[in-house]
């Protein structure tokens, strides 16, 4: 039954109107909260958990303490994550079909079962209430779990669930929208790179819409790929590819560089340059810096894949420097917001260049120009459909 008190519905008009401008549900949540407090519904604990679209979580949860305020938690995907959501009041109330359900801590021993209520009564919660509100089907965000607890002897009164009945849909309301403008930014960036997806978020969207930029370059590909994947079963052949990605990309990341587009058995990556006439650039550095790491980080994978008797894959790395468009190309409703220039073709020629002579980290000569490490040169080369000899360096040992 919903509560007739007009301070809860204020409270909840409240919440829907400040999740209207937010960007982020804590402030939020932290004002209404207090403001049940406020209203003398002894709040302990309250949990807003949501299903996350993110391949490392599989949900979120925004745990208030009194005192103590928001803490955001996480459960990873995989057998971990699995098991902590087997034991969860959530997962049993999902089993059962309900969408409440009501748990009174401070009498009989909770399901043992369920470890969070154990916890709970053990830190002095001495009642438990649990809602499921649902959300449109369509996405993995199909609804919030919103879960109250009290630390009041005699748990809560028939006031305090009428409250939460109230609040039910507002908070809802709220979540969804918090949920889905968050699943929207995550998956842009997943798909697309934070810097890729920022540009889309702010309305670039339609095809031709670009600009010029300065960049440095990193082409990285993978020796061998297409010999081991004739002969080797598919699926563990990408579960291999995945960790030499993971090898190889995690130093563009942490450089500063974002990964445009995964090209079969590796991928192209930029590093924007926003004064590209000063010298020594530290930007260049920083993708030289990137580049050499990957390779590292490449060995020692191989070393352990070697140590348990499975297949190696060497890599081969470009780095150029060069203006590129960076924009949107394709069909009038099929994107892709990439990199188009010759700039991305000489570092193709480049990378090419690798396997030929012999060195896993090639580099152009524009490159080393503004690059203020120590580099030496490899000699200058024909490349294919680019007039004149070019010279290529590498990184001084």
């Amino acid at each position: 039954m919903a509560s007739t008190d007009p301070t809860i519905a204020a409270i909840a008009d409240r919440l829907v109107a400040g999740a209207a401008v937010a960007d982020r549900a804590d402030g939020v949540l932290e004002t209404a909260f207090h403001a049940l407090l406020d209203a003398g519904i002894p709040l302990w604990r309250v949990s807003v958990a949501m299903p996350a679209i993110d391949p490392t979580f599989r949900a979120v949860s925004l745990v208030w303490r009194r005192g103590r305020g928001i803490v955001r938690e996480s459960t990873e995907h995989g057998p971990d994550g699995d098991a902590r959501f087997a034991r969860s009041p959530i997962h049993a109330l999902l089993e059962s079909g309900g969408d409440a359900l009501r748990c009174r801590l401070d009498g009989q021993e909770p399901d043992p079962n369920l470890t969070l209520l154990g916890e709970l009564r053990a830190q002095g919660g001495t009642d438990y209430v649990l809602h499921l509100p649902a959300f449109t089907s369509g996405t993995a965000v199909f609804g919030v779990a919103l879960s109250f607890a009290t630390d009041r002897p005699g748990g809560f009164s028939e006031d305090a669930l009428a409250a939460f009945a109230t609040l039910r849909p507002a908070l809802a309301l709220a979540m969804c929208k918090f949920s889905l403008a968050q699943s929207l930014r995550d998956s842009l960036s997943i798909y697309l790179g934070p810097m890729t997806a920022a540009r889309v978020l702010g309305g670039e969207v339609r095809r031709g819409q670009g600009r010029t930029v300065s960049a440095a370059i990193l082409l990285t590909d993978l020796r061998g790929f297409t010999a081991l994947a004739d002969r080797e079963d598919p699926l563990r052949v990408v579960a291999w590819l995945d960790e030499h990605l993971d090898a190889l990309g995690e130093p563009v990341r942490a450089q500063g560089g974002e990964i445009l587009k995964f090209l079969g058995d590796g991928f192209l990556a930029i590093f924007p340059v926003e004064d590209p006439d000063r010298a020594p650039c530290p930007v260049c550095e920083s993708a030289l810096a990137a580049a050499r790491q990957a390779l590292s980080g490449n060995e020692a994978l191989n070393r352990r894949r070697a140590q348990a008797g499975l297949p190696v894959l060497e890599a081969d790395l470009a780095l150029h420097f060069g203006p590129l468009v960076y924009g949107n190309v394709g069909t009038g409703r099929r994107l892709d917001f990439t990199v188009i220039g010759g700039a991305v073709n000489e570092a193709s020629r480049i990378e090419a260049l690798c396997g030929e002579i012999g060195q896993p980290l090639l580099v152009s000569d524009a490159f080393a120009a503004r690059c203020g490490a120590p580099l030496e040169s490899v000699g200058a080369f024909a490349l294919r459909g680019i007039s004149g000899q070019q010279w290529i360096w590498r990184p001084a040992d």
